[in-house]
């Protein structure tokens, strides 16, 4: 395993705005080239942070997010308008206020989980070029990091076979926060994507960030970070001493 690159900042502000000039300087790129940016948003205390500082910076910089494809990380089984939905903060927060609406593409969380997931994946195939073990390579997945190490709705203690999923979306029937009800990325999927980057931010986390950062840490961060092409961007102070 690589040791994962980290990046430490002061601050959740300045942890945000780094991370928003660094997403807008890939989508820059993106639009030179006339290329797809496909991306997956997740949810998190930081995230309404997050999302200001790319509205804020967009409109300095003039970055058109109309080459942009939006996808999720997870979501959790609620109608698209409910407080507890990913895709609703989002809405609100982001795109509504960027005006862009075109290349949307939500999980169904107020379907049953098991056909929110076969319709995500679907739309995800339908739309991201496929590895040659027929994974989705997204240009970017956001993770957040929970007090127990999970990202998106991944979360520890799950058995083996569950882990070693190929599914791109999981149906989760028994989240241990609510609601219980989810959709989420599956572990080959993230681990497929050009980049990942988890914004590990918040009090309360340092023992989750220190067990992910180990060799052998058995957290879902573990997990991914051993995996993918993952930088974390954290404001928490000295994870790893």
């Amino acid at each position: 395993m690589e040791t994962p690159a980290l990046v430490p900042f002061d601050s959740a502000d300045a942890l945000a705005s780094s991370v928003a000039a660094a997403w807008l300087d890939e989508i820059a790129a993106a639009n030179g080239s006339r290329a797809r940016h496909c991306v997956a948003l997740s949810g998190g205390r930081i995230t309404l942070k997050f999302f200001a500082l790319v509205l804020e910076q967009a409109r300095t910089r003039a970055v058109s997010f109309g080459n942009v494809h939006f996808f999720w990380a997870d979501e959790r089984c609620v109608p698209p308008d409910d407080p507890e939905s990913n895709f609703a903060a989002a809405d609100k927060h982001f795109f509504q206020p960027l005006g862009a609406a075109a290349n949307i593409h939500r999980i169904r969380g107020e379907d049953v989980p098991t056909v929110a997931a076969t319709l995500a994946q679907e739309e995800m195939l339908r739309i991201v070029p496929r590895n040659a073990a027929g994974q989705p390579v997204l240009d970017l997945i956001f993770l957040g990091m929970g007090e127990d190490g999970h990202v998106a709705s991944l979360f520890p203690g799950e058995p083996e076979s569950f882990v070693g999923d190929q599914a791109v979306y999981r149906a989760i029937s028994n989240s241990p926060k609510p609601p219980p009800n989810r959709v989420t990325l599956g572990y080959a999927a993230i681990a497929a994507a050009q980049k990942v980057w988890v914004l590990a931010s918040g009090a309360g986390k340092e023992t989750a960030l220190r067990e992910s950062l180990k060799p052998d840490g058995q957290t879902p961060l573990a997990r991914v970070l051993r995996s993918s092409k993952a930088t974390v961007f954290t404001d928490i102070t000295t994870p790893w001493s």
